[in-house]
């Protein structure tokens, strides 16, 4: 016949420990205090551990240490959910998120399925399933210090470029050109383009511009297309990228950072977007920079924002309004570099020749320094004292005409005249070594 076996209970050294104490208490050996200390709790509570001592050795039940053994213990939780409902998400997660962080996963299940539950009752269902492996903490002795943000909304813009799969194999590569405040962490502008170049970033502050207004500072690290790298320019206080004599006219401060680690902040919110953005445009099958731009625009950042953002330190606005008229804004978000006019009164510009018409009304000469701007449609205007001058752009580079030779008459070698002074010279030594010769002959 089969025997009933007797339930194997596991008591933890922690309950050993207290039970110990609480023996010694009741032995007299300790106080109060001390036992309480020994429990790291307060003198009530192990008032109330030695009262369930005392309870379990008269009724038998539960005598010695398992009388400190808290009664949950080895049950479900009251708010545990149902095993079917386990099961559904478990489904769900391995369908559709089985690349998801379980924030992010505990945001899909609540707003696409209606599965309320916490990311981080999710995040260990997620690693006993073994979707997701925590993260191990760094160990550097290193200490780095947090730069306090900027106290005001607009006083700061980090700004800077990810190029990554954005739409992984539905579309192509591309550049995430992204700029977040300093104060609060809020996403200001996003926009996709095809690569971190000059009119990329002009068209994005430009756009910037336009919503916010003029920041007091913008903080960037050093690409080629911000700030001037070249060795033979870095002694220069004048040499000065496209971006840089933009901001000086707009009165924005550039202020380029040393290392990645400087701008962390934004570096980070890259790390984020691009485990979040890349899954929400994946789920709304946006492939393209236009429908991920409209998408940027009308519904993510504000949605970011509000997730993720934090109130400024103080209150208000820093930004200053634009007070550039679009004419002018044009002009500033344009290239503009110097070149010489020519002898022949032609300007190269890229391997691209213009001439001058004569029906230019500025007298310009020739060496003159003419400012050339270029837009971004490619469309280059010559300008001299604040006018433009008409020009033609010639199909190929002017020829220079070159002199014909002259003819030159044929001469004869020079010969000298035989009365000349130096035919005389051999007829004068001949004459003087005869008279000498005549002198020393006697007769």
């Amino acid at each position: 016949m089969p025997t009933d076996t007797p339930d194997v209970v596991i008591i933890p050294i922690k309950v050993m420990e207290r039970y110990q104490t609480v023996q010694e208490y009741l032995r007299g050996d300790l106080s109060v205090t001390e036992a309480g200390i020994r429990c790291r709790v307060g003198e009530r509570q192990f008032f109330r551990l030695t009262a369930k001592v005392k309870e379990a050795e008269r009724d038998k039940t539960r005598s010695g240490p398992k009388a400190l053994i808290h009664a949950n213990t080895g049950r479900t939780g009251n708010r545990a959910r149902p095993a079917e409902t386990k099961k559904k998400i478990k489904e769900l997660i391995d369908a559709t998120y089985s690349d998801f962080g379980p924030t992010l996963a505990a945001e899909k299940l609540r707003e696409r399925h209606g599965f309320t539950i916490s990311s981080e009752a999710l995040r260990g269902w997620m690693t006993d399933w073994g979707l997701w492996r925590p993260k191990p903490r760094k160990k550097n002795g290193q200490h780095r210090e947090w730069r306090e943000r900027r106290p005001v909304y607009g006083q700061m813009q980090q700004f800077d470029g990810c190029y990554h799969l954005w739409f992984e194999d539905r579309g192509d590569p591309c550049c995430l050109l992204l700029s977040a405040d300093d104060a609060g962490g809020r996403i200001t502008n996003g926009q996709f383009v095809e690569w971190e170049g000059v009119f990329p970033s002009f068209n994005f502050w430009q756009k910037y511009l336009e919503k916010h207004g003029k920041p007091d500072s913008i903080y960037l690290d050093k690409h080629s297309t911000y700030k001037i790298n070249a060795k033979t320019l870095l002694d220069d206080p004048e040499a000065r990228s496209q971006f840089e004599r933009a901001c000086q006219e707009l009165d924005i401060k550039v202020i380029h950072a040393h290392s990645a680690e400087a701008k962390g902040r934004i570096e980070r919110l890259f790390e984020t977007l691009q485990d979040r953005l890349v899954k929400e445009l994946r789920l709304r099958g946006i492939s393209s920079k236009e429908e991920a731009n409209r998408f940027m625009d009308e519904v993510y950042i504000d949605d970011f924002n509000s997730r993720f953002g934090v109130e400024p330190k103080e209150p208000g606005d820093a930004h200053r309004p634009v007070s550039e008229s679009p004419v002018e804004l044009s002009r500033i978000f344009s290239i503009r570099t110097e070149r010489v006019v020519m002898n022949d009164f032609t300007i190269r510009y890229r391997n691209r020749f213009f001439q001058l018409q004569r029906t230019t009304k500025r007298l310009v000469r020739q060496k003159e320094r003419v400012e050339v701007r270029e837009t971004e449609d490619g469309a280059v205007s010559i300008h001299l004292r604040g006018a433009q001058l008409p020009t033609e752009e010639l199909p190929e580079r002017p020829k220079k005409v070159k002199p014909e030779p002259k003819l030159l008459a044929h001469k004869e070698p020079w010969k000298p005249a035989p009365d000349h002074p130096w035919r005389q010279y051999g007829r004068n030594q001949e004459k003087k070594q005869v008279a000498e010769l005549s002198a020393n002959c006697h007769f």
